[in-house]
């Protein structure tokens, strides 16, 4: 299995590109997961889009939002795998893409996440670690969580 790792700022994207992404953060954080929310966000102008494509075609999508926005560190957020390509375990090569890419264009800054509770463990295993206790947020259970600069 090849992955192809595309980042792109918002106004480097292509059309096609764009509507890809918005459909699959669409189809899994406001469909799937019932929440009904304004997806397309401020943090997206101010972002880096990281597409994750299996053949040609969108697997997975992560955006890391620049320091001094979301949070003071960078932050990595958005994290998704679509439907049809989880039994495939993209997630850890998604987000140790996204950690490297964030160290290096960010360093000695640390990355700030805001975690779906449920997900607090594999988080950990790439080095975050849990900041207080857990919060709703859209209806879902989230945990702050940090990973210390390299």
């Amino acid at each position: 299995m090849t992955l192809d790792f595309k980042w792109n700022r918002l106004e480097s994207l292509t059309a096609p590109a764009l509507y890809e992404i918005i459909k699959a953060r669409e189809s899994v954080f406001v469909v799937e997961q019932q929440c009904i929310y304004q997806e397309m966000d401020e943090m997206d102008p101010h972002s880096w889009h990281l597409s994750v494509l299996l053949a040609g075609e969108l697997a997975a999508y992560a955006r890391v939002v620049d320091p001094g926005l979301k949070f003071e560190e960078p932050s990595i957020g958005r994290v998704m795998t679509l439907g049809k390509f989880r039994k495939l375990k993209i997630g850890r090569a998604l987000m140790t893409e996204a950690i490297a890419f964030t160290e290096k264009n960010f360093p000695g800054t640390g990355i700030r996440i805001s975690a779906q509770a449920y997900l607090q463990k594999f988080y950990e295993s790439l080095g975050f670690q849990a900041l207080g206790d857990t919060y709703d947020e859209d209806h879902i259970p989230h945990i702050e969580m940090v990973k210390a600069a390299a």
